[in-house]
């Protein structure tokens, strides 16, 4: 059983927290908003239309500032029990300060694997449905994109003709055994293009030697072919590997179809530990916020300490993603790149621990 002043630092923590996360809910919203509105600005839609698409939008973009909305949470925590002197309760009842930092580590940990087992499952729903709405309305609405067991297979319209495309995704900027058909505006046939190798890594589509299948002949071309698109490596990747809009079972499921396929999985492997690893994350957040906030000195202002923790937390969001992108483009193990920062991070936090345990 929780004491009672247990009970009271636990709901003043979580109280700090839902309202912070309200706050900074509701400026993503209207910054999103604005977005929003500019996307449907040139479309036929209903005036709440982009207020409703930025609502879907926004728990997926909270998510990924949730460490530091720990961190902040866990400041102000402490400037109130110290401004309120209630501090002085641990040290009544003979406790230590590690003590504390036990109690908001814990809080942390479970709100983490609530993230996990519930936010999350509803932010990336949301995040499809988001998706949904913002491809029917889309210039790009008009063109076909699907990913399945026969590859790629994209539709994209360029002057009035169409070309249907399927090929195979690899793991540089490169689709293979590309097979493309050409349509006028009426929807006829206008050739055939066959390829083993296309460069899509800008919108100019440099097709390697292809074979031109037209009026029952084939030609084959030795020097290689340029088409534009509306697609480049990066859209395409967006389109369908937006890993945010997938929920757990469906990453671990498309991992398995990747695999099966004989494609790079390094995304979604990165992304599930990454979620995986939220409640130590966030614990390791309030451990260093606590660290600043009990070294707190006379002689320096409460905002000095609390623009020290912002700081930090945007320090170790760079590192975080510069850890990512070494083990996305396999300069170290994809293990390694979501570990090692949380592993560092636990070193200096249990050096300031011990520092902090004996004042």
């Amino acid at each position: 059983m929780l004491r009672t002043f247990d009970q009271y630092f636990v709901s003043l923590f979580f109280k700090k927290l839902f309202i912070l996360s309200l706050i900074f809910f509701s400026l993503i919203f209207i910054l999103t908003i604005f977005e929003e509105i500019t996307f449907f600005s040139d479309t036929q839609s209903s005036f709440y239309l982009p207020f409703l698409v930025a609502a879907l939008d926004v728990p997926s973009a909270l998510l990924e500032i949730f460490p530091f909305i720990i961190l902040i949470t866990t400041q102000l925590f402490f400037l109130e029990i110290i401004k309120k002197k209630e501090n002085e309760l641990i040290k009544v009842n003979r406790l230590d300060n590690f003590y504390l930092i036990k109690i908001l580590t814990l809080c942390a940990f479970i709100f983490g694997i609530l993230i996990i087992s519930i936010y999350y499952p509803f932010s990336s729903k949301l995040k499809f449905i988001y998706f949904d709405f913002k491809n029917s309305y889309s210039k790009d609405g008009k063109y076909l994109k699907h990913y399945g067991e026969n590859g790629l297979w994209i539709k994209d319209e360029i002057d009035n003709e169409t070309y249907i495309i399927n090929g195979s995704l690899s793991k540089t900027n490169f689709l293979e055994n590309v097979f493309i058909s050409k349509f006028d505006e009426n929807f006829e046939l206008i050739e055939n293009i066959s390829s083993k190798r296309v460069d899509i890594s800008k919108n100019q589509w440099i097709i390697e030697k292809p074979y031109i299948f037209k009026n029952n002949l084939q030609i084959k071309l030795e020097n290689d072919m340029i088409i534009t698109s509306h697609f480049n490596i990066s859209k395409i990747n967006s389109t369908f590997r937006n890993l945010n809009s997938f929920n757990i079972f469906q990453l671990v499921n498309a991992k398995k179809e990747n695999e099966l396929l004989g494609y790079s999985s390094q995304d979604i492997d990165l992304h599930l530990l990454r979620i995986a690893a939220i409640p130590i994350y966030f614990s390791i957040m309030v451990i260093i916020s606590s660290i600043i906030m009990l070294n707190i000195k006379k002689n320096k202002p409460y905002i000095f300490h609390v623009l020290l923790g912002i700081t930090l937390s945007v320090i170790i969001y760079y590192i975080n993603n510069i850890f990512n992108i070494f083990g996305l483009t396999n300069k170290i193990p994809i293990y390694l790149s979501v570990f090692f920062p949380i592993i560092f991070l636990s070193v200096l936090s249990i050096v300031g621990l011990v520092r902090i345990n004996e004042k």
